[in-house]
């Protein structure tokens, strides 16, 4: 998710390409360690009730649940990209940290220079596009759960209208909103989806004030892609009043939407924390780029409001079973954008089309703003 704008540029679709499913083979740096394994984990946000960083700090305990006694794990919370998150990663490689993973975009090119000098420990990256030696980068394909939302949106908005809080311009964010338009106008062909860029990721008042002025411009279902729960708790604040829903990202939001939330986007990371760490143990751990998806079990739309009607549930139900078969996928033909180009004709985006999206769909109302 936590991104540099500045980094995210076409000029990185080679790299991108090389994005697969989960997998780890072959060998790991030389010097192995020996258990417990120590394993370290750096966070762009306090950990928090819900959210990006709670995420992750979830898949860490779960790899610490799993693997007992042969890791030992620690954090650092709410470090800044640039410098001090250099600074960081260099420490916990000095602390005898063998294993790192650094959960913000902005880390990806510290974590570059730090894993120069660090040969012997092996650096996790998320959402990255560089790889070293020693550096590894994976991330989820987000987008398509977010079309499950998009649908969920279609089928319930009034007014036809969805508000979508996001941090920055950057391919990952992009790629969520197309998505979920496509989504929506599944259900609802005249639907529109109003973006609005925060040019931040966490910042829970900001958060609040966008999700209000969409609210403002008529949006009944609000949804986000930022750090905090101040979007569905906005949603929760309108929801006597003017029936406004909200369809959570990263976590399960309804101990702060309880009656708002439609649904949740959520990520888990637990599977995948634990594969790696138990990878560097066994000595098969290399650098082998990583983008799964609700296949992987890394994105999942959930905790879905029971109190729907049963053919709602039940078509997303469906929709999600085609996308983990790969009879159905969000960006499949016709692909027309905002502007009223047809960007894809026949067939379906492929990874690197992607992976560099910097154009809206036709239906969402806003603009992609240039790096």
């Amino acid at each position: 998710m936590f991104k540099n704008l500045a980094r995210a540029s076409v000029s990185t679709l080679a790299a991108i390409l090389a994005f697969a499913t989960p997998a780890l083979h072959a060998q790991a740096p030389s010097a192995p360690p020996k258990p417990p394994l120590k394993v370290a984990f750096v966070y762009v946000s306090p950990i928090g009730e819900a959210g990006w960083t709670f995420q992750h700090e979830q898949g860490r305990l779960a790899m610490q649940k799993a693997l007992g006694d042969r890791v030992v794990s620690t954090v650092v919370e709410s470090v800044a990209e640039g410098a001090d998150s250099e600074r960081v990663i260099r420490d916990l490689a000095v602390q005898g940290n063998r294993l790192i993973f650094a959960t913000s975009f902005g880390y990806l090119e510290p974590t570059l220079r730090v894993a120069a000098d660090f040969p012997f420990v092996a650096f996790e990256h998320a959402g990255g596009y560089k790889t070293a030696p020693n550096v590894n980068t994976y991330n989820a394909r987000y987008y398509e759960a977010r079309y499950l939302a998009g649908l969920l949106a279609g089928k319930t908005s009034k007014s036809g209208i969805a508000g979508y809080v996001a941090g920055f311009p950057v391919p990952e964010v992009v790629q969520g909103i197309n998505a979920f338009a496509i989504g929506m106008r599944e259900a609802n062909p005249n639907a529109q989806v109003r973006v609005l860029w925060l040019n931040t990721w966490f910042d829970p008042a900001r958060e609040r004030e966008a999700a209000q002025a969409l609210i403002d411009q008529g949006a009944d279902v609000l949804t986000n892609h930022s750090g905090s729960p101040a979007v569905p708790q906005t949603a929760q604040a309108s929801f006597r009043s003017k029936g406004v829903r909200a369809i959570a990202y990263q976590s399960d939001m309804r101990a702060f939407a309880p009656d708002a939330q439609l649904a949740a986007v959520t990520l888990h990371w637990g599977g995948y924390y634990t594969q790696v760490a138990r990878a560097v143990l066994n000595r098969t751990w290399k650098p082998r780029p990583v983008w799964g998806g609700m296949k992987d079990g890394l994105v999942q739309l959930g905790a879905i409001d029971p109190s729907l009607p049963a053919p709602v549930r039940a078509l997303v139900d469906t929709r999600r079973e085609a996308i983990v078969a790969g009879s159905v996928r969000p960006f499949d033909a016709p692909l027309v954008d905002n502007e009223g180009r047809t960007r894809l004709a026949q067939g379906t985006l492929d990874d690197g089309a992607i992976a560099t999206m910097n154009w809206f769909v036709r239906g969402v109302v806003g603009s992609v703003p240039k790096p």
